[in-house]
């Protein structure tokens, strides 16, 4: 224990030399940073990037080179975007590299085996320094990589919280370049990924300090969405972040959420005006139609979520509101959107609007249920034959965040889903099932996710890249302010 002790002084002392010589080296670079500023990006850039600890190295590591990497972003700003997406780059092989049921599957592992451990009631533990090292154990991700990226994002989340704060004031200028640079980067590597878990809470956490960066996210994925230039699958990757991101976001009121439904049903019902004065048969074709259906889906998703809000304040009003979307027109339409959109979504959007009398769905999906033919799709290879549930290969980006110590700071901005609407929505047998379950989103993990998941991120690291051997030490505490 003496040993134990000892070297943990020797670590401090050694991390406090690695922050004050940091601190040094900075301030002496400084003036010859500002006189090359206008060069800095050309030279220094690739050498950051070379530089970048393998992503397998300790979280430690990590932590440190990201940290100075966001605070040379201070004192050279104009290689602010470049760094980001360096980062957010970086950030996006460690997410996509570890699965949401990877990492739920071990967190449950970990309880399990912290039950197991546990003392019998009545004795207690001698060792002082185990005590006192618990909390902080309990806060760390039973998963490494996960590990990793909740401690990259904690330093990511602080970074953008104290830019956008100054003297514990709201800075709108220097929040509104900010938000320029990572909706740059957003729009680059984070939107053409598929399936990333987390990094894209950096935009919603950024999103969250004024109302006004909200609706400007908002409008930037409707110009993506209805933009016929724009490559089918970005449009419906833009239509899934604006449905999840008007579903999840606390801080979006019900006015903002209500002009969004606006513009995609009018788009909407355009879209079927034309098939119909097409002259052409009309069928139920993804590869044609999948900006469509995503934006359908968006549709269902936000209803399934802010419906209660909506009606509130006054019921009247809210129903009167709903009835003039034309949803019926939508569902009964020869494109048949119920059929390609996620089931989990569609049942609960069925039982929203049948208990409101907005429309009625049931018809419609029980005749798609007898048309659906088992299909071969195996990405491993195979005669495995199974049920494709999810055509549009479908996610919703601002599914429950799971690593615990950056979702502290998620977590009062985050629209859970409420049980108890759901019990309240489904027939008796299904409502006792669904008192049952601890799970948070009504999706209950049903979102099919394919064997592969990168998208644009690569599957392999390349060559483990040593980190310089000096580095400055970011602060260890969760939410303590980004130092430069």
């Amino acid at each position: 224990m003496l040993m134990s002790q000892e070297e943990k002084k020797k670590e401090n002392i050694s991390q406090s030399r690695h922050r004050f010589c940091s601190s040094c080296t900075f301030k002496t670079l400084t003036p010859c940073l500002f006189l090359v500023s206008l060069r800095t990006s050309r030279f220094l850039m690739p050498i950051l990037q070379d530089g970048f600890p393998f992503v397998q190295k300790s979280p430690r590591t990590l932590e440190c080179y990201v940290h100075n990497l966001l605070r040379l972003t201070v004192y050279v700003p104009s290689i602010r975007r470049d760094v980001l997406e360096l980062i957010v780059g970086q950030l996006l092989k460690l997410d996509v590299s570890a699965s949401r049921e990877e990492i739920e599957e071990a967190e449950e592992n970990q309880n399990q085996s912290q039950n197991q451990d546990q003392p019998e009631e009545g004795l207690f533990d001698m060792d002082e320094d185990m005590t006192a090292e618990q909390p902080h154990r309990t806060n760390m991700m039973a998963h490494p990589v996960a590990e990793r990226l909740d401690t990259l994002m904690v330093v990511l989340m602080a970074y953008i919280r104290d830019i956008c704060n100054v003297d514990g004031s709201f800075h709108a200028e220097r929040t509104k370049e900010l938000y320029k640079d990572l909706l740059s980067v957003f729009d680059k590597l984070i939107l053409p990924t598929h399936a990333s878990g987390h990094v894209q809470y950096t935009l919603f956490y950024l999103c969250s300090f004024k109302l006004a960066l909200a609706e400007a996210f908002l409008d930037h994925l409707w110009k993506v969405l209805q933009n016929p230039t724009q490559p089918a699958i970005l449009r419906q990757a833009a239509a899934g972040y604006m449905g999840s991101f008007m579903a999840r976001a606390k801080f979006v009121p019900v006015l903002t959420v209500r002009a969004c439904l606006d513009l995609l049903l009018t788009w909407i019902h355009a879209y079927i005006d034309s098939q119909d004065s097409s002259g052409r048969q009309v069928c139920c074709d993804i590869s044609l139609h999948g900006p469509f259906y995503a934006a359908c889906q968006a549709v269902f998703y936000t209803l399934v979520f802010r419906h209660r809000a909506m009606l509130e304040a006054n019921m009247k009003k809210g129903l009167e509101y709903l009835q003039s979307l034309n949803l019926e027109r939508l569902v009964m339409c020869q494109l048949n959107p119920l059929k390609v959109c996620l089931p989990s979504v569609t049942s609960m959007f069925a039982a929203i609007t049948r208990k409101y009398q907005v429309v009625f769905c049931y018809t419609i999906i029980e005749r798609n249920n007898r048309q659906v033919l088992p299909v071969v799709r195996s990405s491993a290879g195979g005669d495995g034959v199974t049920t494709n549930t999810n055509p549009l290969d479908s996610f919703f980006p601002f599914d429950p965040y799971l690593l615990k110590r950056s979702g502290q700071l998620i977590e009062p901005l985050y629209q859970a889903w409420d049980d108890l609407a759901e019990t309240d929505l489904l027939p008796p047998k299904t409502a006792q099932q669904a008192q049952k379950e601890d799970e948070d989103d009504f999706l209950s993990g049903e979102t099919p996710h394919g064997d592969a998941m990168l998208g644009l991120t690569p599957s392999s690291y390349g060559s483990n890249v040593c980190s310089p051997n000096s580095v400055g030490s970011p602060p260890t505490a969760q939410h303590r302010a980004f130092k430069f």
